[in-house]
């Protein structure tokens, strides 16, 4: 495998707070290999004693990783992205890549530590628990405490209770100093750390304010008349956050600007308490929310200063994201009319999709939106239709990676979309759209093919033959035909949309244009690069008298245009062509588009057609370093030019380097697209004809012969990528004096 990025930091680790008091010591300092799980109610300072450890102990370790483990898929993304720094490996399935850093994780001599905070199901975390092997230290914070489920011989568990007398009087002092009252004052909270930060904030606000001071407020709080008689905090005390939060939201709000503190945080109740992306609490839908009877409309700034008023009543934390306690988020929720939900669950996610970035090149931010999202009660999601954050977050999950993990996402999207709005409902119909897509893109065309058929007759019945969705599902299903391999399929079924598209829309509508370029590319790959070349001709002049010369559409009809001369027969034409549209689409959509970024591509693989090895090399050399950068590691079109750049390696004169580094490829395709995907067959039949060319034509022939039965199996006898295959192991057969393959 490649090298990995040792020495590296993954996570948020929360900050520690003034007057932090030690807890655990012994059983922590203990922790040269080994675990130790730490037990105890929310609000005892579980987090907080992690964090002062891993603060601590990071210049011991050459790896530490902070994972907010509320969920299974928040491990297993925490876990991918570390093997992807420990192995220097492309990383697009996370749960392979998870089990990959577990397996490091025992074999390793470099120092790691990796903390879990904030375990909710130790038995959704199966086959994801880190072992400690002669290197490693995990510390796991939790409210659980069964030993059964999170004691092992490795792994120790240690109880934390509310802080000691001397602990709360030591934590109290640290904060104000020698005020009166101290005692009493922690009593009076049940020596509970949460509720004591929260007093203490108040407390140092008031000039003059001691702590007997506020045991007297706290007690002529009139806690009925704000919270449910039967409302218990998860720290089993119906009083202690409760009235500490009544009287640290209060003066909070009457900061400036004032009235904004209490509204912001009824919003982030409903989300992520473990990490809350600060770009989402000062977007446009909650600014609007936050102006609703203001009598000024709120800005960013208001909305950043209301949250540096939470922040000074330890209502919260903010470092790089916004942090708040799950039991101040019960304890703000308990007093929610439940009419009010709704409205408060749709403000929170506009918030979510309207900061969502299109292109997820930060993956740590893209898991936080998808936590967050995850943390909304979908039940209001579904009225009057399906919110578009569940759209997006499963949309999100798959680009990331986790396809394996789409798909039942998107099953589940179904199902609730059937039971919430119906099985006709236009947005059950995008469900289903979405979990074929991705069924397809995680390596079952045959799969998605049948989707897209059960699909296509359904809106045939709904919308009828003329609706544009109708029409989609039509190209939706050629399209996936021709990845199945049948491209001659695809290409009748796109020729009968063309002619309904031109009917229905006219031949100038833009998605009669699309139709026009799918039908030339199906064509293309069907067997006729000569009608594809004319076809594509055709359509760059029409893009750019209806579209005009700039218009993306355009743009992708002249790469689609340079292609098919390349194909046909003329790479260097292809080359010049795609090099006189890179010109244009830096010009038009910078360096960093995605679409500049394909077109470099292709003109690296056009270069290499026209015998120019050495300009391919440099080419895809300088892409790939630049969609590392842009897209990121686990981006299909990163993982593409690694095996474009090893091919031509390999047709450079160097097939050894290119079959290592195919090599390489091969087992991050398998970890992420599992054995049977096409892309991983493909890249076993680029890797078996490097090793015949580097000197090993047996090697290359059995290993051919493995690729065909696994081809017959999966794609069936008529795949282009089965006769291919079947080709080579002739010509590899027939090199070392072995009859044809029959």
């Amino acid at each position: 495998m490649s090298g990995g990025r040792l020495p590296y930091r993954s996570g948020a680790v929360p900050p520690v707070v003034q007057g932090f008091q030690p807890r655990a010591v012994a059983e922590l300092e203990s922790l040269v290999t080994g675990g130790v799980v730490l037990s105890g109610l929310g609000g005892v300072g579980k987090t907080q004693a992690a964090a002062e450890y891993v603060r601590r102990k990071a210049g011991e370790v050459e790896l530490v990783g902070w994972i907010t483990a509320t969920s299974r898929s928040n491990v297993v993304g925490g876990l991918a992205e570390l093997y992807a720094a420990v192995t220097g490996a492309v990383v697009d399935d996370a749960e392979r890549a998870a089990r990959g850093f577990l397996d490091w994780c025992t074999s390793t001599a470099h120092a790691w530590l990796i903390v879990l905070d904030d375990v909710a199901d130790p038995g959704e975390l199966a086959g994801l628990w880190p072992q400690p092997g002669t290197t490693g230290r995990l510390v796991v914070t939790t409210r659980r405490n069964e030993p059964w489920a999170l004691a092992t011989d490795t792994r120790r568990m240690t109880s934390l209770g509310v802080f000691t007398e001397r602990e709360s009087s030591a934590y109290l002092r640290g904060v104000l100093g020698d005020v009166d009252g101290i005692d009493e004052l922690a009593e009076l909270l049940g020596h509970l750390p949460l509720a004591l930060s929260q007093a203490a904030a108040y407390v140092s606000m008031r000039p003059g304010m001691s702590c007997l001071d506020y045991v007297r407020k706290w007690r002529s709080r009139a806690l009925k008349d704000m919270f449910p008689g039967d409302w218990v905090g998860v720290d089993g005390r119906r009083d202690t956050v409760a009235t500490t939060w009544s009287i640290s939201i209060e003066a909070a709000d009457q900061l400036e600007p004032e009235g904004l503190a209490r509204p912001m945080l009824t919003l982030m109740s409903l989300l992520d308490p473990n990490g809350i992306p600060l770009s989402v609490l000062t977007s446009g839908p909650v600014l609007a929310y936050l102006s609703t009877g203001n009598g000024d409309p709120v800005d960013e700034d208001a909305a950043a200063q209301a949250l540096g008023n939470l922040r000074r009543l330890n209502l919260i934390a903010v470092d790089n994201v916004a942090r708040v306690h799950a039991l101040v988020q019960q304890a703000t929720r308990a007093q929610l009319a439940q009419d009010r939900l709704p409205k408060l669950s749709h403000v929170v996610a506009d918030a979510l999709v309207d900061r969502w970035p299109e292109v997820e090149r930060d993956t740590e931010h893209a898991a936080m939106l998808r936590n967050n999202a995850t943390a909304l009660t979908d039940q209001y999601l579904w009225e009057p239709h399906c919110h578009p954050v569940l759209f997006r977050a499963g949309r999100s999950l798959g680009t990331s990676g986790q396809v394996h993990a789409a798909v039942p996402y998107h099953e589940s999207l179904v199902t609730k979309a059937i039971q919430r709005l119906g099985p006709d409902h236009p947005d059950t119909l995008i469900a289903r759209n979405n979990l074929a897509y991705w069924r397809g893109d995680a390596g079952d065309a045959v799969g998605a093919v049948q989707a897209f058929v059960e699909l296509l007759a359904d809106h045939l019945r709904i919308l009828g033959p003329d609706h544009p969705r109708t029409l989609r599902s039509r190209n939706n299903l050629a399209h996936w035909r021709g990845v199945s391999g049948d491209a001659a399929g695809a290409a009748s079924a796109f020729a009968e949309i063309l002619t309904d598209r031109i009917r229905i829309l006219g031949p100038d509508h833009p998605d009669t244009l699309r139709t026009r370029n799918n039908l030339a590319v199906a064509r293309g790959e069907a067997g006729d690069p000569f009608g594809t070349a004319s076809a594509f001709a055709e359509l760059v002049a029409d893009r750019i008298r209806i579209l005009g010369p700039d218009h993306p559409d355009t743009l992708t009809a002249r790469n689609n245009l340079a292609s098919s001369r390349g194909q046909s027969g003329d790479p260097a034409g292809a080359a010049q062509a795609c090099a006189e549209l890179l010109t244009d689409q830096l010009r038009i959509l910078g360096p960093d588009h995605p679409h500049t970024l394909a077109t470099r591509g292709n003109l690296a693989d056009w270069l290499s057609g026209a015998g120019d090895s050495a300009g391919a090399l440099r080419a895809f050399t300088d892409l790939l370093a630049d969609q590392l950068r842009v897209l990121g590691p686990d981006h299909p079109h990163t993982l593409a030019t690694r095996n474009n750049l090893a091919v031509t390696r390999g047709q450079s004169g160097d097939p050894a380097g290119a079959a290592a580094a195919l090599a390489e490829l091969l087992l991050d395709r398998t970890r992420i697209l599992g054995p049977d995907h096409p892309h991983t067959l493909a890249t076993r039949s680029n890797l078996a004809s490097c090793r015949g060319r580097a000197g090993d034509p047996t090697g290359a022939a059995q290993a051919l012969a493995e690729l065909l039965t696994d081809q017959l199996r999966t794609l069936g006898p008529d795949h282009p990528d089965t006769l291919l295959t079947r080709r080579k192991l002739s010509y590899w057969r027939n090199h070392i004096g072995l009859p044809d393959v029959v």
